[in-house]
């Protein structure tokens, strides 16, 4: 049975286009559709030395092994992460160039303990984020008990909510900074 009947390729992507019968060597685009990048993005990253081809066709096509596209989504997570081209490329220099495989290790490790470090930071920041949001919404979903002719300055003078409780701030900045503050006084 082959590869593709077996369900472990797609069957367009099963034929034996190196001719040498070895593994199916992919064209620009389908790196593109397998990664959700652009020809261009693909021809960038080939430009800038992330990526070389593995051969040409005989019409000159540029051909990859498959493990162009893990590169592929590698440079992709690293953009995610906030490293820019050039980052990845001292990356990738400093790799193929490095005095020993430890030194490569280590340095790669470094950057990925930094940029784990920045991520839990984001995730911090972002799940602090979610809570003002959740705690805006909650607030706001009582605003719908105002009389439907109340106008938008009362909400500085507020009689629904508990004044006990702080206004969240993505609530209490609409308003703030306009010489208003909740209560209607000055604070």
């Amino acid at each position: 049975m082959q590869r593709a009947e077996a369900g472990l390729v797609p069957p367009d992507l099963d034929d034996d286009r190196d001719g040498h019968g070895g593994e199916r060597l992919l064209q620009v685009g389908d790196i593109a559709r397998a990664v959700g990048k652009t020809v261009r993005a693909i021809h960038h990253y080939e430009e800038v030395g992330l990526l070389r081809p593995h051969a040409r066709s005989k019409g000159r096509y540029r051909l990859y092994d498959r493990a162009a596209v893990t590169r592929v989504r590698w440079i992709g997570k690293l953009h995610d992460l906030g490293l820019s081209l050039s980052q990845i490329q001292e990356i990738v220099a400093f790799w193929e160039n490095a005095p020993s495989a430890p030194e490569a290790m280590a340095r790669v490790r470094a950057i990925y303990l930094q940029k784990l470090e920045e991520t839990r930071a984001q995730i911090t920041r972002l799940s602090s984020l979610e809570r003002e949001l959740v705690a805006s919404i909650d607030y706001l979903d009582t605003c719908d008990t105002c009389a439907p002719d109340e106008i938008v300055a009362a909400c500085t003078d507020c009689n629904v909510h508990d004044r006990t409780q702080a206004e969240p701030e993505l609530v209490a900045g609409i308003h703030g900074g306009n010489g208003h503050s909740r209560g209607g006084a000055d604070r």
